[in-house]
């Protein structure tokens, strides 16, 4: 039956593809995280309180919160998407000090495809 292999190689894909993008939601902010901080690396992180981050993203660029996770105990990553497709990923403190880490062009949020748990 052609078609039960169909469903099962793309099952395979999604996984792989689901895999990679967790690991590089772990691996990219652990990496800029425990990167160590020269002077003229601290003068390009930009940080501040959360609550103005969250209203500078809003104000300039139309971005609302789009996603979250933990990366420890210590530190939440969130991803900010504007309609416009305008996008910046936070990552805020247990002290709620929050820094842009990185932003761009071009997020698509992608919907959930049938039978694939979310």
């Amino acid at each position: 039956m052609p078609s039960g292999r169909i469903y099962r190689m793309r099952g395979r894909i999604c996984g792989v593809r689901g895999r990679i993008y967790g690991l590089l939601a772990v691996i990219l902010p652990t990496l800029v995280i425990a990167h160590p901080n020269s002077a003229a690396s601290q003068t390009m992180l930009s940080c501040a309180g959360r609550p103005d981050v969250i209203s500078f993203l809003d104000r300039n660029f139309g971005e609302k919160l789009t996603a979250v996770g933990l990366i420890n105990q210590n530190a939440v990553l969130e991803v900010y998407a504007a309609k416009s497709g305008t996008w910046t990923l936070v990552v805020t403190d247990v002290h709620g000090i929050s820094c842009i880490l990185l932003s761009g062009d071009g997020w698509d949020s992608m919907p959930a495809l049938p039978g694939i748990a979310t």
